[in-house]
């Protein structure tokens, strides 16, 4: 039969926490990542269905005015799809603009996140070994204080 002492068994339960904790603070700082990149990757897809939705809203246009040109034979509507067209160029140069501000904007903000979660895990690191080294020191002395206490019996 073995003698397990409590405090012993205290302390490693302790431990055992700390460690699991410094696990899941890591674990959660790498799911955040994953997260931030997900949603930047996002963007990549939301910016096609953007441009493929302004297409087919050019498409429509161009139908509409088909439709009309063959209802009304002596409508002239090359101007109007000149002007539908040339409406459609510049808020496609526009989009392009502002994706691409988007673009930049979330890629530093990417940059920023991972800078500032690689710096917070080496902050918990560095908390968790300093804790870890304190916890095992009140251990040593706990364990010195028993056998003195121990020994005075």
């Amino acid at each position: 039969m073995t003698d397990t002492n409590p405090l012993t068994t205290a302390f490693d339960i302790q431990r055992s926490a700390i460690e699991q904790t410094h696990q899941l603070t890591h674990e959660t700082l790498e799911a955040q990542k994953t997260a931030v990149h997900a949603m930047a990757d996002g963007l990549e897809t939301l910016e096609q269905v953007s441009e493929q939705s302004a297409n087919l809203s050019q498409e429509a246009a161009h139908a509409y005015l088909d439709a009309i040109e063959q209802s009304v034979p002596e409508a002239d509507l090359d101007d109007l799809r000149a002007l539908v067209d040339d409406g459609f160029e510049n808020a496609e140069e526009i989009q392009a603009e502002s994706w691409s501000a988007i673009h930049e904007a979330t890629d530093e903000g990417v940059t920023s996140f991972e800078t500032a979660a690689d710096n917070y895990g080496e902050f918990v690191d560095s908390s968790f070994d300093t804790f870890l080294s304190a916890h095992e020191q009140v251990e040593e002395n706990a364990e010195e204080f028993e056998e003195i206490d121990v020994s005075a019996d």
